[in-house]
């Protein structure tokens, strides 16, 4: 099985806020939640670096045709923001299930989503 790794997801993941670990199989980031975790404002050095050590080791997925074309098409018929609906949109394009904490873009988005729980 695929899966691609939200912006909030990665974040959660890479804290060790999931609940539940992340389900095996192949996994994929869009160049968008690459581009948002290399802007996130760390704690700490060893976070960023944490960070990119994640990045280097997943697959990211830069725009294609396809990508594009379906970003169109899920800004216009689902109304989503930009970011989402490259992220959503790479998801799509790759097969892949949709890892996502933002509840709103997984019922939006028309993809095959998981939300995953969060510790209390």
């Amino acid at each position: 099985m695929r899966y691609c790794l939200d912006t909030n997801s990665a974040i959660y993941f890479l804290a060790g806020r999931l609940s539940e670990p992340l389900p095996d199989g192949e996994w994929l980031i869009s160049v968008i939640t690459e581009l948002e975790l290399r802007s996130y404002s760390f704690a700490t050095p060893a976070d960023e670096r944490k960070v990119a050590e994640f990045i280097g080791q997943i697959p990211v997925v830069d725009l294609t045709p396809e990508i594009k074309t379906l970003t169109i098409a899920m800004r216009r018929e689902k109304k989503l923001k930009l970011p989402d609906a490259i992220v959503a949109a790479t998801a799509d394009a790759a097969q892949a299930i949709l890892i996502t904490n933002d509840s709103q873009l997984a019922q939006a988005s028309g993809v095959r989503c998981m939300v995953p729980t969060l510790k209390t």
